[in-house]
């Protein structure tokens, strides 16, 4: 029952971590990365679909994205969905590729994404000791209805913890290099 809890334990910490990670790549930063675009959905015959669905989405420069559909007819509807997003960014159209160049970020954009981006990180502890704290009242439970030992129930208590300081930890580095990513020039 143990093993069990902890894999569980670990496994939605995982997922935690994971839907902390999928955020922050969305935040825009000084960089370009094809992450920017994820969200963005085109309407590909009567169906929206993700641009990277439909096109190769490339950063050969640190400020330059280039969008390059595998259908040349779908460029129009792509350079419609990216304006329409709320990325803030104008699509360049040559007929053949979609350029988007990432304009350097103020120094007042910086520090509001760094506070969306500590919030994030923070719902992210949140998650991570809610998951702590339902593991640990299972394992109280267990221990009143005799399925484990005081003994047992504290050390797989502090196993748990040790997991759920570990989340923390990686969330903290997740945190870091975003906001490492956000305020260089």
């Amino acid at each position: 029952m143990v093993e069990e809890l902890k894999k569980e334990v670990r496994a939605k910490m995982e997922k935690s971590l994971e839907a902390l990670r999928h955020e922050l790549s969305q935040i825009r930063t000084g960089r370009a990365s094809p992450a920017l675009l994820d969200a963005i959905r085109v309407e590909y015959y009567g169906t929206m679909v993700p641009i990277t669905h439909i096109a190769n989405v490339s950063a050969p420069e640190a400020r330059l994205l280039v969008v390059q559909p595998w259908d040349k007819s779908t460029l129009p509807a792509i350079e419609k969905a990216i304006l329409s997003s709320d990325l803030g960014i104008t699509p360049s159209n040559d007929g053949n590729v979609i350029r988007l160049s990432i304009p350097p970020l103020t120094e007042e954009r910086r520090q509001e994404l760094v506070k969306v981006v500590r919030r994030l990180a923070e719902d992210a502890r949140v998650a991570v000791r809610n998951i702590r704290r339902e593991a640990v009242e299972r394992l109280r439970k267990a221990q009143k209805d005799g399925e484990l030992s005081e003994d047992e129930s504290r050390r797989a208590q502090k196993e748990v913890q040790e997991i759920t300081d570990e989340y923390i930890k990686k969330v903290g580095e997740a945190l870091a290099q975003k906001e490492a990513e956000i305020l260089e020039e």
